[in-house]
């Protein structure tokens, strides 16, 4: 059985699907900007949503800092960037596919 985790990277604005120690996927995202930066630290997914509506994208996963959260976006235009209000965005493709590898419960390490 897989142990997944995750490693979001601030620095190379990437996210990094884990299993184990093993990168076994990385997908660009699009992280805080200056005056609402992304949270560094080690969190969990604590629920999933799909189709959240507005920004969110097609799919929205939930972080134990609340407010917090990885999810799609309405704005493809705006990964690999510094724009969000502190959430890890990614395209709607790729939070699908991530979503539906990843359980809840699954640790999550933001590191600059």
């Amino acid at each position: 059985m897989p142990n997944y985790r995750i490693i979001v990277d601030l620095s190379d604005r990437n996210l990094y699907l884990l299993d184990g120690n093993t990168v076994v996927r990385s997908f660009p995202i699009a992280v805080g900007k200056m005056l609402t930066q992304t949270p560094t630290g080690e969190y969990t997914i604590i629920n999933k949503q799909a189709n959240p509506g507005g920004p969110f994208g097609a799919f929205w996963m939930g972080l134990s800092r609340p407010h917090y959260g990885i999810h799609g976006t309405n704005d493809p235009s705006s990964i690999g960037r510094e724009v969000s209000h502190g959430c890890i965005r990614m395209y709607n493709e790729d939070v699908l596919q991530l979503a539906a590898i990843v359980p809840i419960g699954t640790r999550v390490t933001i590191r600059t």
